[in-house]
Formats: C-alpha cells, structure tokens, sequence
C-alpha cells in the first residue's frame, strides 16, 4: 500500500466513525485546526489558490524529490478541507500525487454536503496540488 494510500485508510476510519453530516463537519473543522502554523511569509498573492471563495494559501517546495506543502485558509470548513489534502499528499513523489484520483473526499461524504461554491474550490486546491506536482515531476525529468 502507498504512503497515499495508506494515509487515506487512516482518514476514511477517522470520518468513518461519524454517521451524520454535522458530525463530520464539526471533525472536519477539527482537522483543520491540528494543521500547523502556516509560515507567515509565505502568506503571499502567487500562493494563493484561484476559484476558491475563501482566501486559501498552498506553498509547495521540493525536498529530495519530494513535495512538500503547507496551506492554510480564513475559513474553518475550507482549512479542514484543504488540512485533509495536505495530509494526504504532503511528502510524496510527484508521480504519487499524479497517479492518485483523490475519491476519498467523495469516499467519506464530505462532497456531497458542499455548496457549489466549495465545490469549485476544492477543485481548484486539488488542482493547483497537481500542477506543483507536474511542475516539479517535469524538473527532476530535466524538461523545465
């Protein structure tokens, strides 16, 4: 089992343990607020995530072929959410993050409650986690 995989076994027993809506909500806010501290100088306009309605930061760096991410968020529901994704592919191979489907937010119901607006935005977290990881995949290929 990959490390991502792995990670989100852990994640669907977390949620899994939860049988309504609120309850994952109220756990949801829950993970966002264990994040740590999102570094302060990097609370910048180009790590901002466009399409979301919340204000969303993403910096990624590459460590030893590595990605590493840290976000955060002004809203609690979207830092638990974009908590979850981080949790999930922080410390992983580009190709990792590139191979995955990310279902599992759809796997433990946390989709289906969102509105349209959230929707979109955590379309675009996952996105711009994917375009890192395809950006730093094609540097280590020597393409970039």
């Amino acid at each position: 089992m990959s490390d991502i995989q792995e990670r989100i076994a852990q994640i669907k027993k977390r949620f899994g343990a939860f049988s309504d809506w609120e309850d994952r909500y109220k756990e949801l806010i829950s993970v966002g607020k264990e994040m740590p501290l999102y570094p302060e100088e990097e609370r910048l306009e180009k790590f901002k995530v466009k399409g979301c309605q919340s204000q969303v930061w993403l910096f990624p760096k590459l460590v030893e072929g590595r990605v590493r991410l840290a976000a955060d968020s002004d809203a609690l529901l979207v830092k638990g959410i974009i908590a979850l994704l981080v949790h999930v592919y922080d410390n992983c191979t580009p190709q990792e993050i590139l191979s995955d489907r990310a279902e599992f937010l759809k796997d433990i119901g946390i989709t289906e409650h969102l509105s349209m607006n959230r929707t979109n935005g955590l379309a675009s977290m996952l996105k711009q986690i994917q375009m890192y990881a395809l950006v730093y995949q094609s540097m280590s290929q020597g393409k970039v």
